[in-house]
């Protein structure tokens, strides 16, 4: 039973007791998992644009966004806290031994001088020990430098988000996964010379995105001819979760308080759903590459942004025709036909349906949200990938899914994930408004039956945490779906920070 200091508490969340109610149910019944088809693979789901068609539609692109009348925004989900990167070399830290013994720790060590941060580390090295990085090596301090790397009294890179991490070297001085992003918008995603970016940041680390934005944007602005209208916004409080006790009951805090944690990325299409744009790019903030191998990363956000403006463009020519009631039955054949090939929305029994309901079918399926995701080649990293998957409905279409979706006693469904050619790297351009300029309302267009439940601890405590349908999964789950495959040239997160060491970063 709900305590009235609950429902006070509920109600400061912007969440109503139902939703709380819901979620404390879907800890009983679990989630269903999703029936699949197959997975996606070229000549199934996934498009292999040819040099003519990619410069067809990097053609489409420029013309689209010349003139400014169009409205394109560049989203980046920027509040991951660093922490996960350095996770070795926390272990290092807390070590019963002094000097590097693994793999990864006398790689970092080796290598140190590479990193983009080295000459601010060195910096802090001589502040708090009154010697440099090459001193503390020659006298075996190893663990003073990652202290210095790590604590809130050096760079503090234990605690801070990704974006604000100094990853690439340049000759004018190093630049953070921030800064990177703000040159993708300028080469590719301005309009009417104004390039603009939103980032969903957290809350301890808005002030310092704000003081990194200002410092840096007269500078790029200058560089590349561009005005930058630059924003913030937070995970919304209304969507976060309640934690459950191993029983499905509420945990609750020590003060007695329930405790509700953040729904996972999947709560940002309350984010993107406050952006007002035609157009989206979607990207992480950390997959970025020094301004000598951008080409590749603009050439295909060109190519994908000019065949999502392509194809929008004939979802709304057919939404139209259809609501002239004008239409032959060959032209309702060739809409069929751009549903389920082009689309990969397919109805086993479409030729069943009489013509008034195949309009209204057509026309549920045509007048939603559009993506158009990169996918590229699986070369075994974590994550998800591109599937033929059943809807509600009992259509397929296509979804990009985790493995925690699928159910792995089922042999069939594991063959499929395990032999899954393509990996999603979190590479989409997205078309948020409908024919009549209007822009949807993305959450009617989640799969609420998406989410996922995993087990975590508090204090010592065992706790159930509930994720809501992720951003790119269950909250894109109604979208329409169009995967190409992009070259891996464009896929370079950085998941350790070892990983700034590949020749990609350098």
């Amino acid at each position: 039973m709900m305590k009235q200091e609950d429902l006070q508490q509920i109600a400061l969340r912007g969440i109503s007791e139902q939703q709380v109610e819901k979620q404390l149910h879907q800890f009983e019944t679990g989630f269903p998992f999703l029936r699949l088809q197959s997975a996606a693979a070229i000549g199934n789901g996934i498009v292999a644009p040819s040099a003519a068609d990619c410069e067809h539609y990097s053609q489409l692109w420029n013309q689209y966004k010349q003139g400014g009348e169009h409205r394109i925004v560049k989203f980046v989900p920027a509040s991951g806290a660093a922490s996960r990167m350095f996770k070795d070399m926390f272990a290092f830290e807390e070590a019963a031994y002094d000097k590097p013994e693994t793999k990864f720790e006398k790689e970092f060590f080796e290598h140190i001088r590479q990193f983009a941060f080295r000459e601010e580390l060195c910096k802090k090295c001589r502040q708090n020990e009154g010697k440099n990085i090459r001193t503390l090596l020659e006298e075996g301090n190893y663990k003073a430098i990652v202290r210095n790397m790590l604590d809130a009294k050096g760079l503090n890179y234990g605690q801070l988000p990704k974006g604000l991490l100094l990853f690439h070297n340049y000759e004018e001085g190093p630049r953070t996964p921030m800064e990177e992003h703000l040159v993708e918008a300028a080469l590719y995603a301005q309009s009417g010379g104004v390039a603009r970016i939103h980032f969903t940041v957290s809350h301890d680390h808005l002030q310092l995105f704000k003081q990194l934005v200002e410092q840096k944007k007269p500078y790029y602005e200058e560089k590349f001819g561009v005005k930058y209208d630059i924003t913030f916004s937070e995970q919304k409080p209304s969507t976060d979760t309640i934690a459950a006790n191993p029983d499905n009951t509420p945990f609750r805090n020590e003060d007695g308080s329930l405790l509700f944690r953040p729904g996972g990325h999947g709560a940002l299409i309350e984010n993107l759903n406050d952006i007002d744009a035609d157009v989206v790019f979607v990207k992480n903030i950390d997959n970025v590459v020094p301004d000598r191998l951008k080409a590749d990363t603009v050439a295909w956000k060109q190519t994908l942004a000019g065949l999502l403006v392509e194809m929008q463009q004939r979802a709304f020519g057919y939404l139209q025709l259809l609501d002239t009631g004008a239409y032959t039955h060959a032209q309702l054949e060739e809409i069929i036909r751009f549903v389920q090939h082009d689309l990969c929305c397919r109805k086993a029994d479409i030729k069943e349906l009489e013509d008034a309901e195949l309009v209204i079918y057509l026309h549920s399926k045509l007048n939603r949200p559009m993506r158009v995701c990169g996918v590229v080649k699986n070369v075994g990293e974590p994550g998800g990938g591109p599937f033929l998957a059943y809807n509600p409905d009992g259509t397929v279409s296509l979804q990009i899914l985790e493995s925690s979706q699928i159910d792995k006693s089922n042999a069939d469904y594991m063959r499929m994930f395990n032999e899954g050619t393509h990996f999603n790297p979190v590479d989409l351009v997205c078309a948020v408004r409908n024919y009549k300029g209007e822009p949807f309302n993305l959450p009617e267009y989640v799969d609420p039956n998406t989410g996922f439940i995993s087990q975590k601890s508090k204090n010592g405590r065992e706790l159930k945490a509930l994720e809501l349908p992720g951003l790119w999964n269950g909250a894109m789950s109604n979208w329409n779906t169009i995967f190409v495959e992009v070259p891996l040239t464009t896929f370079n997160p950085v998941k350790t920070v070892n990983d700034l060491l590949r020749a990609e970063h350098q």
